[in-house]
């Protein structure tokens, strides 16, 4: 459902103050040849199928579903089964794993060849939820070479079977006393990935503060024969054309930024095709793109009840920055049913315009720096011992979905 761009700025002023241009070519991943390099970050309880396609119906990118635990994954959990499942028309069907054991990893990178159920795999070395570290997993595992190490190469040589090319997407480190990427990365290329992303925050740092591009700009000239994405405060075209500038990485990954804004693919699509027109929506397209997602939902869950349940989260993700009641978005993050959704987006105003920068910006909750949730005695080497080896299949539990 596309919404028509605004009229470029530049139309109105002169050269110098014109926004920024750049053409990006396609990022190249294996055999896969994705036209806009712009990868959908994979977050829980937001990347399904739904999201996936209302993105799609914007702009071009790589659209990864969301994380799923490798253990659960290999047993046929059915919600697992349905965080992987991907409709008729994505052209590439990306899954990302997480996981703590090679073994367990190695299964379902397996499975999901043999059974042709992905065209591009990423593990997760970047979650900081402490009930991913506190297991080893996440930002917290590639502390330990020896296991990382492990778990990459089996990855990369199960998916290899099926010519599948395998990412990794990490994090600086633990903290900025136990810095990681620069080692994981060239661990992961030796290994064979197809390209590594870095977001530019440390585990402590969980979504606080300010993304480091300068690590992403010393990690892309560390690994000059491999992609290296970036991540990390991209809220607007402008800012990835920036981190491209600054980097010189060769594709940009957005998860927050993206939260009820599916148009900001238009935006990096016209970005990196060197177009300067950018998507300013009114309230009612909006409220349009909310209901189709809400739609979206009921086809995914197969579930009125839970489709309206999960899109309460993006009420204010959606209308952040436009003039919209408190009362009406409280009935709106209480809707029950698609009827009654159409009848009280009926209520905005219609012809409110583009609110400008209270749009943009942040979405979501920063938190604050935190001291990371590790397994016991994690940091004293970055080998795992004999008591860690043992208990690292116990932890592969199923953290997916939140």
């Amino acid at each position: 459902m596309p919404i028509a761009p605004a009229e470029s700025p530049a139309a109105h002023s002169d050269a110098a103050a014109a926004p920024p241009k750049l053409e990006l070519p396609p990022l190249k991943l294996g055999r896969l040849t994705i036209d806009t390099p712009v990868v959908l970050a994979p977050m829980a309880g937001i990347t399904n199928k739904a999201f996936r396609r209302l993105c799609r119906e914007f702009g071009g990118g790589l659209y990864v579903a969301e994380m799923v635990t490798s253990r659960a994954l290999v047993e046929r959990h059915p919600e697992s089964l349905r965080i992987i499942s991907h409709d008729d028309d994505e052209k590439v069907r990306s899954v990302q794993l997480y996981g703590v054991d090679p073994v367990t990893v190695g299964r379902a990178v397996r499975m999901l060849v043999e059974e042709d159920r992905a065209d591009h795999i990423d593990l997760n070395f970047g979650c900081p939820v402490p009930k991913v570290t506190k297991r080893g997993g996440g930002s917290a595992l590639p502390w330990k070479t020896d296991l990382f190490t492990s778990i990459v190469t089996t990855a990369v040589r199960e998916a290899q079977r099926g010519d599948v090319p395998l990412t990794i997407k990490m994090r600086k480190g633990i903290d900025d006393d136990h810095l990681t990427y620069l080692d994981a990365g060239r661990i992961a290329r030796d290994a064979g990935v197809a390209a590594v992303a870095l977001h530019g925050r440390t585990c402590a740092q969980f979504y606080s503060g300010t993304a480091d591009w300068d690590a992403i700009a010393r990690l892309r000239e560390a690994l000059p024969d491999i992609p290296v994405l970036g991540n990390g405060d991209i809220w607007s075209a402008e800012d990835a054309i920036r981190m491209v500038q600054q980097t010189c990485v060769d594709g940009v990954v957005v998860g927050r930024g993206c939260q009820g804004r599916p148009w900001l693919f238009g935006d990096l699509q016209a970005a990196f095709h060197g177009r300067e027109e950018r998507i300013k929506p009114g309230l009612r397209d909006v409220a349009e793109a909310f209901y189709r997602h809400a739609e979206l939902l009921v086809d995914y869950f197969e579930d009125e009840g839970k489709a309206l349940r999960d899109i309460r989260k993006h009420v204010a993700w959606y209308f952040k920055g436009y003039t919209v009641g408190g009362e009406l978005r409280a009935k709106l993050a209480q809707v029950p049913t698609l009827a009654v959704l159409r009848e009280l987006l009926g209520e905005l105003d219609a012809a409110a315009t583009y609110p400008g920068a209270d749009a943009e910006g942040p979405r979501g909750r920063a938190g604050t720096p935190k001291r990371p949730a590790l397994p016991h005695r994690w940091l004293e080497s970055r080998a795992m011992d004999a008591d860690q080896t043992r208990d690292i299949a116990a932890a592969e539990l199923d953290v997916s979905g939140g």
